[in-house]
């Protein structure tokens, strides 16, 4: 970041232009900017082409929990989805990275209960609940944290239900030479039109392989499953299942107060969109076929979503009733321990018109 201001620098652009060039969501306690955070984006329609970006370029990119809604593709297209009767709610739950409500934990047992699984075979780990009533509630009664309250145990759950109903091993589901994840991962490539050989593969915080590439291939996997009509007609089917299931029942993807869910309930069924760890977003619009890929380059989650709503806002994709509903996302409070406004946070940035990649 420090190389990317001086180089804005030594370009003695006067403050207007600097502004443009300049890609930051802004910390502002009082009238001081106390901190600031990089963003990277990249709009993509669904042909292929780059349409906007910010100023700034970026490498590869692990995309996290945002591949979430691509990784269930091959849930529907093995016929497990079918199989195992799986829901609209169901289906949704599989590409969430949700608070550990119960909507979620029971809705993962049920799941799991039609597949002839118990949840001790979820391999993503545990960490405590996002929802704190559930955490207070397993101390009260003395119940252990188990992987059930993992915020991916959607996720595994539809990998665990897959690899039983291809008659595949269910002990290494997760592992990243076993059938489940390399049906993820060739779908990814062909989703986001990249090379499998040239997709970086790290390990995610839940155990499971996760992908890296570059930010507008992201975007255009997301814009194609917002308008798939390049796709096959299985694919197109399957797709559509997806996004469908996603703004449905958003309350699966995420939960009580999270954008996810907020974002796509105030959508009305137009946008499906995935938050992923360490910054990054992805959004697809069914209405202009449009998808929407940012990373905040330190990582801090923070300024992800005033960075998507204003990129929102500029594109003028969402009307000024839905940025007033969002608008806590768009510019979040900064409050101290007596709940007092004491700040907020500032999206800083232009998006720049492109040509195709």
């Amino acid at each position: 970041m420090f190389y990317y201001i001086y180089t804005l620098l030594s370009k003695n652009l006067n403050w207007g232009e600097l502004m443009e060039y300049t890609n930051l969501v802004n910390v502002r306690r009082g009238n001081h900017v106390e901190s600031s955070h990089l963003v990277h984006m990249a709009v993509v329609d669904s042909g292929g082409n780059l349409l906007h970006h910010t100023e700034n370029t970026v490498g590869k990119v692990y995309a996290r929990s945002s591949m979430k809604p691509l990784q269930a593709i091959p849930i529907v297209e093995t016929g497990t989805a079918d199989y195992y009767n799986f829901s609209n709610a169901d289906l949704s739950l599989c590409t969430a990275s949700h608070n550990g409500e119960d909507m979620h934990t029971d809705r993962v047992l049920s799941i799991l209960k039609r597949v002839g699984l118990e949840d001790n075979m979820l391999k993503c780990g545990t960490h405590i609940p996002r929802w704190q009533d559930t955490y207070k509630n397993l101390i009260i009664n003395n119940k252990e944290v188990t992987p059930l309250y993992n915020n991916c145990s959607g996720k595994h759950t539809g990998m665990l239900a897959t690899a039983k109903f291809m008659g595949e091993p269910i002990e290494k589901y997760y592992s990243r030479d076993h059938p489940v994840q390399q049906r993820i991962i060739q779908v990814i490539s062909e989703m986001c039109d990249y090379p499998k050989e040239n997709i970086e593969i790290g390990i995610d915080g839940c155990g499971v392989p996760v992908h890296a590439l570059p930010l507008e291939h992201l975007a255009y996997g997301f814009a194609r499953m917002a308008d798939p009509k390049s796709l096959s007609e299985e694919r197109q089917g399957t797709v559509r299942r997806i996004t469908k299931a996603m703004t449905e029942a958003p309350e699966m993807v995420g939960g009580t107060n999270r954008f996810c869910t907020d974002f796509m309930s105030v959508g009305g069924g137009r946008f499906f969109g995935k938050a992923g760890a360490e910054g990054v977003y992805c959004i697809g619009d069914s209405q202009t076929g449009l998808g929407i890929a940012a990373k905040v380059e330190d990582g801090n989650g923070r300024a992800v979503y005033p960075a998507i709503m204003e990129a929102l806002a500029q594109l003028e994709l969402l009307t000024n009733e839905q940025i007033e509903k969002l608008k806590e996302y768009h510019h979040p409070k900064l409050r101290n321990s007596r709940n007092e406004v004491i700040g907020e946070l500032v999206p800083i940035f232009q998006l720049k018109n492109a040509i195709g990649f």
